[in-house]
């Protein structure tokens, strides 16, 4: 592929143009949207800087973790030195790192100065697809990122000569669709849920497209890769809380018909007793009339 392009004398990273271009499209669609909400352009910048710094930090600390056995090997082969470090810095993140951590700077950016969460997460949720498609267009085009040997498939330049999936182009298929369906979702819902049909959209896809990943550095435990066990844990998140809410509804629809019924039955209960009473009365009465026709008498 392309990890490298000259523009204008200067060789710039693919990947880290890809990246540029789509963190601003994201910023650029964030504050549109919240426009919408009648919420501030620089608030909104803001929470977007905020965001992205999360993120960052975020997908470079779980590319760290899930690597940590290859990147101590790599230290003994090495060494501690400068080249080592950078060679660290440089590379590696884990989008899912990425994720949870933009995602709780952006919350804690909120909680912080009291904004709105509903309107925020509403309007920068399309964002992240966008972002994230251009992101692996970005690793497409370094070489990273890539699928498993097939004969119809793409050489990757770390592996020449190896025609593989395009799993990258691929995923970014994916994300664009799921980011056109978030829009036209919210034209027609301006408070659909958003981040929720986002995490569960996209969970499913990244799960299946796991199985065509080639490259092997992305942490595997129990036969499946850690993208994959976070992917599963966001599904049956999601599908427990529908599962619970449905139970709920259930339980309070039945009190509430049972507390219809008993209403009722009390109601006619209350009829019946106010008849007998009516009853009783007039038979009373009749009987007092008797009584003073038969003084008469």
């Amino acid at each position: 592929m392309y990890p490298i392009i000259s523009l204008f004398g200067l060789s710039l990273g693919t990947y880290g143009i890809c990246c540029v271009i789509g963190g601003a499209l994201a910023i650029w669609l964030a504050i549109r949207n919240g426009k919408r909400f009648q919420q501030d352009r620089f608030a909104m910048l803001e929470a977007c800087v905020w965001a992205l710094i999360g993120g960052f930090l975020g997908a470079k600390l779980l590319y760290l973790l899930v690597s940590f056995s290859d990147i101590m090997e790599m230290f003994q082969t090495s060494g501690f030195n400068w080249n080592t470090i950078s060679s660290l810095l440089e590379g590696g993140f884990v989008f899912y790192g990425g994720l949870l951590g933009g995602l709780a700077a952006l919350l804690l950016y909120l909680h912080h100065f009291q904004l709105p969460y509903g309107v925020y997460l509403s309007s920068i949720t399309p964002a992240i697809p966008l972002a994230h498609a251009f992101g692996r267009i970005g690793c497409f085009f370094a070489g990273c990122c890539y699928g498993k040997p097939v004969g119809w498939g793409i050489a990757m330049q770390q592996i020449p000569d190896v025609p593989r999936i395009p799993i990258q182009l691929i995923e970014a298929g994916c994300l664009l669709v799921i980011f056109t369906g978030l829009l036209l979702l919210q034209r027609r819902r301006a408070h659909a849920p958003a981040l929720r049909i986002y995490l569960i959209s996209y969970a499913v896809c990244r799960f299946a497209l796991e199985f065509f990943r080639g490259d092997e550095l992305r942490g595997i435990w129990l036969g499946r890769s850690t993208s994959q066990w976070i992917s599963l844990a966001i599904i049956l998140y999601f599908a427990l809380a529908a599962l619970l809410t449905d139970m709920n509804h259930r339980i309070h629809h039945t009190e509430n018909w049972r507390k219809m019924n008993n209403e009722k039955e009390n109601s006619n209960s209350n009829s019946i007793m106010r008849g007998m009473s009516g009853d009783t009365s007039e038979m009373s009465k009749d009987g007092v009339r008797q009584k003073y026709r038969d003084s008469e008498r």
